[in-house]
């Protein structure tokens, strides 16, 4: 298999792993969008949030914990954001959380096009069918 995560689980590519258990590997985002940004990676191949086990979910939210903590402890971090990507925006096509640490002065930004966004009354017609 050609999959970048695959090959990093394997040993084949080097990382600055900072927690690994048998189920999933934690390293470092080699572009981050701030200092300790770091990915949440299971050991299995996964590819979307569609594929993911919940009990692989279960142990991936208390391994997002156990990291905020380490975050807050060694960093000093004063926030973070996590998220997931799936299909479009997922650079890697292996499933993997993003834990970005947020400092008061990091002056980042997810920015969308606010012109393209409908009213939410349309939205949750849309979702709801009503």
């Amino acid at each position: 298999m050609d999959c970048l995560f695959c090959k990093i689980i394997n040993g084949e590519i080097p990382s600055f792993t900072i927690y690994e258990d048998e189920q999933v590997k934690v390293f470092l985002d080699i572009n981050p969008n701030t200092n300790g940004h770091c990915l949440i990676v299971p050991k299995k191949h996964i590819v979307t949030v569609e594929d993911l086990e919940d009990s692989l979910a279960t142990h991936i939210l208390k391994v997002e914990k156990i990291i905020y903590q380490k975050l807050r402890e060694k960093l000093h971090i004063d926030g973070l954001t996590i998220c997931q990507n799936n299909d479009l925006g997922q650079d890697v096509k292996h499933y993997h959380v993003h834990l970005i640490p947020r400092y008061k002065d990091d002056n980042w930004k997810m920015q969308f096009n606010q012109e393209s966004l409908k009213e939410p009354e349309e939205i949750f017609k849309q979702i709801t069918n009503e």
